[in-house]
């Protein structure tokens, strides 16, 4: 097979984020390619979550919806998930679950109670697992070890539990091709992903309210805080995080705020402060299904109106929007890189997939990064120093208070360029010219979308952050029925340059916008950027993730 997927399906309290953990790393070790899928219930116990990895001996990039091996922790999994499971896929269950009649020929009858005691059932089910797809003992072996380092015991009876696996599924046939080499990638996920990417920018200071899927951007910052220094501050609420974050810029430290949706809601008023006193910050959203709590552990991609238009008053920002984990790395850099230098609060706009998504991802290539913006500039004049001077470019000189002899006036009213309140109408005027300016520099430096497929196409497919990888895959089946396809993906959402991708619109025979929200709301932004009205919309809002099944089947192909 070119690829399968398996489905660790149980309730939460089961462990199966840490056995699906386990299972993802050791196909990774192994020299495969993986993509993760996590769905989970907003409960701490109970309820029907799953752990999907799709996985390859080659490079993929988007999730497969049907189910090659399923392993059941519970009753719910046989009835959800059997469903999905491929006519040669294999069920793997506790022989004391009785199967349907058309699962049963599928079902592999564990008897888990002589393999494993206690906790350590899941480890056994999932050595199972390993055993069908052919995964070398001694590998998971050491993961075992590994991922229960700081609990012996827990340690040695999760051992016992994978070797009785191993040993009582030993003869069967590998389900996996072998892989074609055992590199050194790395398991990582989205928020992983960003996390290291702050802390390559330099991140100093992080400032956050826990709301998922974001937290684990600010966990991960924190549990490396001794080695890299930076201070991840938990607030009281989201207002104090953003004012926090603010002030701490202010003062010369590189602050991030990693946020989801109805924390970020509260935070606008601290947007449009960081506008006004034109403070460097770095905001994250990792956007869920709203209004409100909406889905809170589900995906989608509906806030881009929000984060674009949120604070009041008009004052420039860049929005960054990833398609995979490397950019997710990538992306966090240039956010910092952009805020820096021209002053203005940067966005980054994951999602609950992409967030949750562990990918097989080669090493940063840290030594030969470009080094980020320093954001601060020099005073040589005369002059009296004035922290909002007008400038051609809009950017104006930024020193810190306290590490100079000058003064650092900021103000969130309207001011002069020495920072002081002003009601002046005419320098209300220049000011807000002077901040807009900003964006021709920003523009400037704006990140083309990619395009992939036939030049011409009869089908341009258009989408942005991470659905590209599923997208990309169904154009790719497309095009293998001699339809000619492409696929125009967009990694950086505001601003938009329209040279940069005008001729792939007008010279597509189709432009179909697919995006993970109700109402078009990137087809919206390119009618009113560009006057170009797409085709068709090919809208997901349920809160699961875009699959390239889901495309194949909106468009009955």
């Amino acid at each position: 097979m070119e690829s399968l997927t398996i489905v660790i399906g149980g309730e939460a309290g089961q462990g199966l984020v840490t056995v699906g953990q386990l299972l993802a790393k050791g196909l990774v070790r192994c020299g495969y390619y993986i993509v993760v899928t996590q769905g989970y219930e907003s409960r701490i116990r109970g309820g029907h979550n799953t752990f999907a990895i799709r996985v390859s001996a080659d490079p993929i990039h988007a999730p497969c919806e049907m189910v090659d091996v399923l392993v059941a922790l519970d009753d719910d999994t046989i009835t959800i998930d059997g469903k999905l499971l491929t006519p040669n896929g294999v069920m793997i269950a506790d022989e004391k679950f009785t199967l349907p009649d058309d699962l049963s020929p599928r079902g592999l009858a564990v008897p888990y109670s002589k393999l494993a005691r206690g906790k350590s059932l899941n480890v056994a089910a999932v050595g199972v697992a390993a055993a069908i797809l052919g995964m070398p003992q001694d590998l998971l072996a050491s993961l075992v070890t590994e991922t229960f380092a700081d609990h012996p015991e827990a340690a040695d009876e999760n051992a016992s539990a994978l070797s009785a696996a191993f040993d009582w599924i030993n003869g069967r046939e590998a389900m996996l091709p072998p892989a074609k080499e055992a590199g050194k990638r790395l398991t990582m996920n989205g928020t992983d992903a960003v996390a290291l990417g702050a802390m390559a920018a330099g991140v100093t200071f992080c400032s956050f309210y826990p709301m998922s899927p974001a937290t684990a951007i600010s966990l991960t910052l924190a549990e490396y805080s001794t080695r890299t220094g930076v201070i991840v501050e938990q607030a009281e609420d989201e207002i104090a995080a953003i004012n926090m974050a603010l002030g701490a810029a202010y003062a010369g430290a590189r602050s991030i705020v990693p946020t989801s949706g109805g924390g970020f809601a509260l935070m606008s008023e601290g947007v449009s402060l960081a506008g006004m006193t034109e403070t460097p910050v770095v905001i994250v959203v990792g956007q869920r299904p709203g209004p409100a709590t909406g889905l809170p552990t589900r995906t989608e991609q509906a806030d881009l109106e929000f984060v674009l238009r949120a604070g009041h008053g008009e004052f420039p920002r860049a929005i960054f929007a990833p398609a995979d984990i490397e950019e997710c790395f990538h992306l966090t850099r240039k956010a910092f890189d952009v805020s820096l230098k021209y002053q203005i609060p940067a966005f980054v706009l994951i999602d609950q997939f992409l967030a949750d998504s562990y990918r097989a991802v080669e090493p940063f290539a840290a030594k030969d990064l470009k080094p980020v913006a320093s954001g601060i500039g020099r005073h040589t004049s005369s002059e009296p120093y004035k922290r909002y001077h007008v400038t051609d470019s809009g950017v104006s000189p930024r020193l810190l208070p306290g590490m100079s002899e000058n003064l650092v006036v900021a103000d969130s009213d309207e001011h002069t360029e020495d920072g002081h309140i002003t009601e002046d109408l005419t320098v209300r005027k220049a000011m807000v010219d002077k901040r807009l300016r900003k964006l021709d520099g920003v523009c400037t430096d704006v990140l083309s979308p990619t395009c992939v497929g036939d030049p011409d196409p009869d089908i341009l497919f258009v989408t942005w952050g991470s659905s590209r990888g599923s997208v990309e895959e169904a154009a790719e089946d497309i095009r293998g029925r001699g339809k000619k396809t492409a696929v125009l993906s967009f990694s950086q959402v505001w601003p938009l340059v329209p040279e940069q991708f005008e001729r792939h619109l007008l010279s597509a025979g189709r432009t179909i916008c697919v995006e993970g929200n109700a109402t078009g709301q990137f087809a919206r932004l390119l009618r009113a950027e560009c006057c170009f009205d797409v085709s068709d919309r090919l809208p997901r809002y349920d809160g699961l993730p875009i699959t390239p099944e889901y495309v194949l089947r909106a468009l009955k192909i």
